[in-house]
């Protein structure tokens, strides 16, 4: 008889699995963040992993495109959903009708992405979104709002000190557009985000070398070395007397945007007007965010977003204006569990063991039954094992108390409760029990 081959147990490259202790703590990031997106009024949505590829990809190219994972199952083309804003954009289409707008919707999920996988990089990776959507319009004080969304998430992350930066892309559209520079802004830009790195002289190499004019070179270095707190920063801007429409569209933008962050109880600490930020010059039109992690800014953008008019116009002739952002939850988590700066709130699902002295285990079901009941979480310790190993198994897990039942408690209706951090040991009722695990 042939004997059975055993197949290597291995992940797939770019797919995160984690420990169970770390998905305890993966686990409470997601719910704080999902907690402070409900606190403003965004209603949950779930959209499917997989679509029609005619769907999804309506307005994919490029390395969008490339990156797609698409396959045929029958007669049907189907791809999985690479974000979470395409198959909302396809959920606003389908049902405008019956939502009420403007629409605030958040939505936490895997997307996938057939990228080279890099560290802190994965092909399989969370998202969790939030995006007000209008219906014809949008008033700019949703754009003032948003930050107070990040501002708010990531107190309650607890991830220390923070910094929104803001910046308009009409502003950008606007000064390219004045310098005859429109037709290769991209190109510019990523020679420009390279200055810290390269420094001035080689930025203005670079910049020569795209066919830019040396009087066009001073403007664009004088515009990117633009500096002072938000007020400083705008006046600068007023200064140069750029007459352009977009640029005055999109510094009028800044300066009420930036007036109503304050509003909504920012503090000035956290957020600043940086004109580097741009954010995919194809898809926002108007104010965008970065977030960074002041102690940690070498991972780069926790949270990035921002304003775009017309979020379905693949889907449907109607204009549907909106703003919104995302948090790359798998890296950002990644990236923080490596330094080892985060911990959760507490390291055990289980707050009380319940085991028995006997092998008589019915009152143990029946202790346990009650604390859950009270929305205690319980473990009951099923095998028959000597005490050292039953003890052992809770401090293993981290499990904070053991309930110990053995003949005289079940005779008298008690558990002994003890606490294995302190090694405090009472018997007390089942409901004094209850009262103090839930304290």
């Amino acid at each position: 008889m042939k004997e059975q081959s055993t197949v290597t147990p291995r992940t797939l490259p770019g797919f995160m699995e984690l420990h169970p202790t770390e998905q305890v703590l993966f686990n409470q990031m997601k719910e704080k963040i999902q907690k402070s997106y409900e606190r403003f009024g965004f209603l949950p949505l779930d959209t499917p992993v997989l679509e029609l590829s005619e769907v999804l990809l309506a307005k994919a190219g490029g390395e969008t495109e490339k990156q797609i994972y698409r396959f045929t199952k029958g007669n049907t083309d189907l791809a999985m959903r690479f974000d979470l804003t395409v198959p909302l954009a396809k959920f606003v289409a389908q049902n405008y009708g019956n939502l009420q707008f403007p629409f605030r919707r958040y939505q936490i999920g895997k997307v996938y992405r057939g990228e080279k996988p890099q560290k802190g990089r994965f092909r399989e990776f969370y998202q969790a979104d939030i995006d007000i959507i209008g219906d014809g319009e949008l008033s700019l004080l949703n754009d003032a709002e948003i930050p107070s969304v990040i501002y708010t998430t990531f107190k309650e992350l607890n991830l220390g000190d923070f910094t929104i930066h803001i910046n308009n892309r009409k502003i950008l559209n606007g000064f390219f557009e004045s310098l005859n520079l429109a037709e290769i802004s991209t190109d510019v830009l990523r020679v420009i985000d390279k200055i810290e790195k390269i420094g001035e002289e080689n930025v203005r190499n670079e910049l020569r070398e795209l066919g830019v004019t040396v009087e066009a070179i001073d403007k664009i270095i004088a515009f990117i070395s633009i500096d002072g707190n938000d007020s400083e920063k705008i006046s600068k801007l007023e200064s140069l007397e750029i007459v352009n429409p977009v640029f005055a569209d999109g510094l009028f933008e800044l300066k009420e945007v930036v007036k109503n962050i304050k509003l909504f109880g920012v503090p000035e600490d956290n957020f600043m007007i940086d004109l580097t930020i741009a954010r995919g010059l194809d898809y926002y039109t108007g104010t965008v965010y970065e977030t960074f992690l002041n102690d940690y800014k070498q991972i780069g953008s926790v949270c990035s977003g921002g304003r775009y008019d017309n979020l379905a116009g693949y889907y449907t002739d109607k204009a549907l204006p909106g703003v919104g952002i995302s948090i790359g939850l798998t890296r950002l988590f990644y990236q923080l569990n490596e330094l080892k700066s985060i911990n959760a709130d507490k390291e055990s699902i289980s707050e009380v063991l319940v085991i028995s002295m006997s092998e008589d285990i019915s009152a143990c079901i029946s202790v346990a039954t009650a604390f859950r009941k009270e929305g205690i979480n319980t473990e009951i310790y099923m095998l028959n094992k000597k005490t050292k190993a039953k003890f052992k198994y809770a401090d293993r897990l981290k499990i904070p108390y053991v309930a110990i039942i053995g003949e005289e408690e079940q005779r008298n209706g008690t558990v002994s409760l003890k606490n294995l951090a302190t090694g405090e040991q009472n018997t007390v009722t089942v409901e004094e029990a209850v009262q103090l695990l839930k304290r």
